[in-house]
């Protein structure tokens, strides 16, 4: 229980911080700590994830960080983007999903080692 907990403490925590923590923190940590199989630790990630967006949220709105017009529109695509990648992710076989996610996470890295 003490494990899983901290997972959600390092993970909100970098939620909180750099807005980033499902897919990044929990999904691996699920995969290698708890020993879950993929499509069942990046479900409950995006079931983590909701309140976790939401208190992050909650504080940058109170910041006057949130610009509603850009996040209403993104939300939307939001919606329907998981939509279609909630169907897909059952038709995708593991191990392409894996090397999509880690090419995501390389070239993200490289974009952000770049643009600093």
């Amino acid at each position: 229980m003490f494990k899983k907990i901290l997972i959600g403490l390092v993970s909100g925590l970098i939620c909180g911080l750099f807005t980033a923590g499902g897919g990044l923190i929990l999904v691996p940590a699920f995969l290698y700590m708890l020993k879950m199989e993929p499509k069942k630790a990046r479900a409950i990630s995006v079931f983590c994830m909701l309140p976790m967006v939401m208190a992050t949220a909650f504080f940058y709105g109170q910041g006057h960080f949130i610009d509603w017009q850009i996040g209403i529109k993104c939300a939307i695509g939001g919606v329907i983007g998981g939509i279609l990648g909630a169907k897909l992710l059952n038709k995708i076989p593991d191990q392409y999903i894996r090397i999509a996610f880690i090419i995501f996470l390389i070239y993200a890295g490289i974009h952000m080692l770049i643009q600093s």
